[in-house]
């Protein structure tokens, strides 16, 4: 006698796999990300975070400035685009509902990508109304810009989550994947994220105090009279050299794997990259452009272990069908 069957067929694999475009749409959001987080570093590295005064979201008491000075014009361009990071979010939250069945991990990421968001024009709004912008040397800019940071890598990595699960072929729904590893992948986020804030308080200091050649810089790390952020810089490549041993030790067990060995390969190259990236900043001392390239690459480094993190971790279940 054969086993009763249910009434409810069970969704096939093709009605649950995202249309082309959501996917498309969803890492198009990633890049741009990147790109606005990357115009936030020239704001920074210009001292233009003052350029629309103490207002928000006004600029200078306006909505448009009718003889607008550059700074205002870098400051009041990121806002913009910022604004447009937003709706391009709620998009991507009401595209993947819409795209994705219910239970899809993608739904999460994204609603996650939305709350980041929103904590990011907070602490951006913080930024202004507080003054810890142009030559705020307080202990109380380093913290903030370390949480701002923080918040922004968080967000770029839930965004990030959406667009790797709307792309799987498998494991994207919760109750079809098992965790494993995971503290390997905790502890290769965590170092990266160190990295990064210990890299903004660096680039801050390099702002505040820029150096008239490089024997000049190391002097400024080592002297009893320099201001504390100079003689803090040295964490920074301190927690990169830790961080990298994480990252390696994810990218040994993602080449194990083949459906990970690419972007295993992938994340050697942006790691070393970046290193090389790290050394030309410091050689030529932070100049801007090299402050953006050094952040884009750390940028793409967070992105790559993320997605690579979340193979590794978050893997789908084998189903084995019984005799």
């Amino acid at each position: 006698m054969s086993a009763p069957t249910s009434s409810v067929a069970a969704p096939s694999v093709s009605s649950l796999t995202p249309s082309r475009a959501l996917r498309a749409y969803a890492w198009g959001v990633v890049a741009y990300n990147v790109a606005v987080i990357l115009w936030g570093t020239a704001v920074r590295a210009t001292g233009s975070g003052n350029g629309c005064g103490d207002h928000w979201p006004l600029c200078n008491g306006s909505v448009f400035e009718h003889h607008p000075t550059i700074s205002t014009i870098i400051e009041y361009t990121h806002r913009a685009t910022s604004l447009i990071d937003l709706l391009a979010i709620v998009g991507l939250v009401a595209w993947t509902f819409r795209g994705t069945a219910k239970r899809h991990l993608a739904r999460a990421t994204a609603v996650a990508s939305l709350i980041f968001i929103f904590l990011e024009a907070m602490l951006g709004a913080g930024l202004v109304l507080f003054g810890m912008t142009a030559n705020n040397q307080s202990v109380a800019r380093a913290l903030y810009l370390g949480l701002h940071l923080t918040n922004t890598l968080l967000m770029l990595g839930a965004i990030a989550l959406t667009a790797h699960f709307l792309s799987r072929k498998r494991g994207f729904m919760r109750g079809s994947f098992e965790l494993r590893g995971m503290g390997l992948s905790i502890a290769g986020i965590v170092s990266i994220l160190v990295m990064g804030v210990t890299g903004s308080l660096a680039a801050l200091a390099d702002t505040l105090h820029p150096a008239t050649s490089l024997r000049a810089a190391f002097l400024q790390d080592f002297s009893a009279h320099s201001n504390w952020m100079l003689r803090l810089r040295w964490v920074h490549p301190a927690a990169a050299i830790l961080a990298g041993v994480f990252v390696v030790a994810l990218i040994v067990a993602g080449a194990r794997k083949a459906e990970h060995r690419k972007l295993a390969v992938l994340l050697v190259g942006l790691l070393l990259l970046q290193y090389a990236l790290g050394v030309a900043d410091l050689t030529l001392l932070t100049p801007l452009s090299m402050q953006i390239l050094h952040l884009l690459g750390a940028d793409m480094v967070w992105i790559a272990l993320v997605v690579l993190a979340a193979g590794l971790s978050i893997q789908p279940i084998e189903i084995t069908s019984a005799d």
